[in-house]
């Protein structure tokens, strides 16, 4: 049961109901919407961190996976699973996320799987991380993974203080909705 109810959006400005109408029908943007002037820009962020990054979507989808297992957010891990699996990762990737064993994927899934648990706990990763990590991907791509990280860590949070339900896994369909979105929203 949510601990705040959901947006209702015959209360909300039109350019906010329209952008909400035209998304998944998932709780998670039904409580966010609540934020009517940080909505929209919310979801263009969102669709650019999930439609427009460098970083291969399959170690995005593995670092949102962390966060998600590190923050104990049933609502996170759910949604991003489908997802991750529908970029590619496979089912061994994601059990060894789950059972906190990085040890069990390969390089660079690993290394930023590592990178992202540091930065979740320490909030500052340690040098040792930084190095791998740019051992194995661009500053570019360390610089996304970064907000990423943020991103999923603010929305883990919020799930968790509002009691957002867990949805049916929307698979891709809510990376299809940001791609058509095209950073509109």
């Amino acid at each position: 049961m949510t601990r705040l109810p959901y947006f209702d959006p015959d209360t909300a400005s039109p350019d906010v109901a329209e952008a909400y109408s035209a998304l998944p029908a998932l709780n998670v943007f039904g409580m966010v919407a609540h934020a009517q002037t940080a909505f929209r820009p919310w979801l263009r962020f969102g669709s650019a961190l999930l439609t427009e990054l460098e970083l291969d979507p399959v170690l995005r989808e593995l670092s949102i996976l962390e966060v998600a297992r590190l923050s104990g957010s049933d609502y996170e891990w759910v949604q991003h699973r489908g997802i991750a699996l529908g970029v590619g990762a496979n089912e061994g990737q994601v059990d060894a996320v789950e059972q906190g064993e990085e040890d069990r994927l390969g390089e660079p899934e690993r290394t930023v799987v590592a990178f992202t648990r540091e930065v979740v706990r320490d909030v500052r990763a340690s040098d040792a991380a930084l190095h791998a990590v740019r051992e194995v991907l661009s500053p570019r791509e360390v610089v996304e993974l970064l907000l990423v990280v943020g991103h999923y860590m603010a929305v883990a949070r919020l799930a968790e203080t509002t009691g957002i339900e867990v949805d049916d896994p929307a698979q891709l369909a809510v990376v299809e909705a940001a791609a058509e979105r095209g950073g509109q929203a």
